[in-house]
């Protein structure tokens, strides 16, 4: 019974902390889709707006290796618990100040300089909030159910964006476009601390993680953790990176590319894709743990590879789907892709990075093989794809290309990893110094 408590507080501690990760993240995302051009980017034109938005975007996610990799190596050295505190202070400290920031109105280009020193910061928080609630919640688990508990903070990345779209919906329809740009954007951001009070309260509660304390009592600290690490790591960091690529790309191409391709291409009202994120969100409180379960039983690298391939498959029907802009077909469009397509990547690439690492190096590992992958693929995706939808003269053929491409190469390097059923449930003996 004890042990159950524990695991209990010690996911959901893992899971509130990830829904403050992506509340800011995905409320960022679709700030730059729909707010930031007019607020930071106004004389720049629409498409050239939206481009430097998006392009702000993606330097958040170029700080996230760098915070993901000091994170992970503090990680490695003195716990997971405790760079949780310290990214929690990131994350919320970031998006309450993004929230305070001057307009391009009011002080020129000092405005989207700021906007981008914060966006940094805010990525070095996120580099390593993820990966350490995933471990944390993943080594608390009993042997079976690692696929499950893995999986479980990206449910917290599910909850985080719901509020975060729910509330920028909120106030985009209530209050008058002029009110909108000129505050009612900016409190959402602010209400970033009201996450992090209750990340911090929840998480005062939870213990280490049993594994990585008995593996520093036994076997001591590793030291030159970086160089350490990719001795230990052998070949598995290249092809692990290579396998984080379907998950960023079906992750940020519906929930952020999506919603401007609706408003600039399709022309369709703001409202239809927020309805649809927050619906393919909520649906994800069932799709995640399902897929994390289903990662338990036949392995995380088959519905890895299933999810990416489906996903490389069902590129074009989204687009044609997202061109009818029916709502109904539309939202139809965003679960497909957005939720059944990308949670299967999500809960299996937790259950597989969970189990590659010997446990001493783990987070560093963890943390520059998902990150690192993120800032290159995840934080360019939207950009690229307005990019290539303009080359197209509006048309999306060149995107699905693209994706559909980047999918494949995440299928190559997750077949040319271990199978996790082997790995999920102890150390790989042949990484243990």
């Amino acid at each position: 019974m004890a042990r159950t408590r524990r695991l209990t507080r010690t996911t959901l501690a893992s899971a509130v902390g990830s829904a403050l990760e992506w509340y800011d993240f995905s409320l960022y995302g679709t700030a730059a889709a729909l707010v930031l051009p007019k607020v930071f980017f106004p004389g720049d034109g629409a498409t050239a707006g939206t481009l430097a938005s998006l392009a702000t975007f993606a330097v958040g996610f170029f700080a996230r290796p760098v915070g993901g990799i000091v994170i992970g190596l503090l990680g490695d050295r003195f716990g997971r618990r405790q760079m949780l505190f310290v990214t929690l202070l990131l994350m919320a400290a970031s998006s309450v100040l993004i929230g305070c920031l001057p307009s391009y109105g009011q002080v020129g280009v000092a405005a989207p300089a700021l906007l981008v020193v914060l966006r940094v910061f805010q990525g070095l928080g996120a580099g390593g909030e993820y990966a350490g609630a995933m471990l944390l919640s993943a080594e608390h688990a009993e042997k079976g159910s690692r696929g499950f508990h893995a999986s479980i903070p990206s449910v917290g990345n599910a909850f985080g964006s719901v509020i975060a779209t729910g509330i920028f919906f909120l106030f985009q329809q209530t209050l008058s476009e002029h009110a909108f740009l000129a505050w009612g954007w900016r409190v959402p951001f602010l209400l970033s601390v009201v996450l992090a009070a209750a990340g911090y309260l929840i998480r005062r509660k939870v213990e280490d993680s049993p594994e990585f304390t008995a593996a520093v009592r036994t076997k001591g600290v590793v030291r030159g953790r970086f160089p350490e690490m990719l001795r230990l790591s052998g070949r598995r960091v290249p092809f692990a990176m290579l396998m984080s690529i379907a998950p960023n790309v079906l992750t940020y191409l519906p929930s952020v590319y999506a919603l401007t391709y609706l408003s600039k291409t399709v022309g369709v009202s703001g409202w239809i894709g927020l309805v649809g994120i927050i619906i393919a969100n909520m649906i994800k409180f069932v799709t995640i743990p399902t897929a994390g379960r289903l990662a338990d039983r036949i392995g995380g690298r088959r519905v890895m590879i299933i999810g990416s391939v489906a996903g490389a498959i069902l590129l074009y029907p989204f687009f044609a789907m997202l061109d009818t802009g029916t709502p109904v077909v539309v939202w139809a469009a965003l679960v497909m892709i957005f939720t059944l397509c990308c949670d299967m990547t999500l809960a299996s690439q937790a259950a597989m990075l969970s189990g590659l690492f010997d446990v001493r190096v783990r987070y560093t590992a963890v943390t520059f093989s998902r990150e690192i992958t993120g800032a290159v693929v995840g934080g360019t995706i939207p950009f690229v794809a307005a990019a290539l939808t303009s080359a197209g003269d509006g048309r999306p053929w060149l995107v699905c290309v693209c994706c559909g491409v980047l999918c494949a190469l995440g299928v190559v390097g997750t077949a040319c990893l271990p199978e996790d059923r082997r790995s999920a449930d102890t150390a790989p003996a042949a990484l243990v110094a």
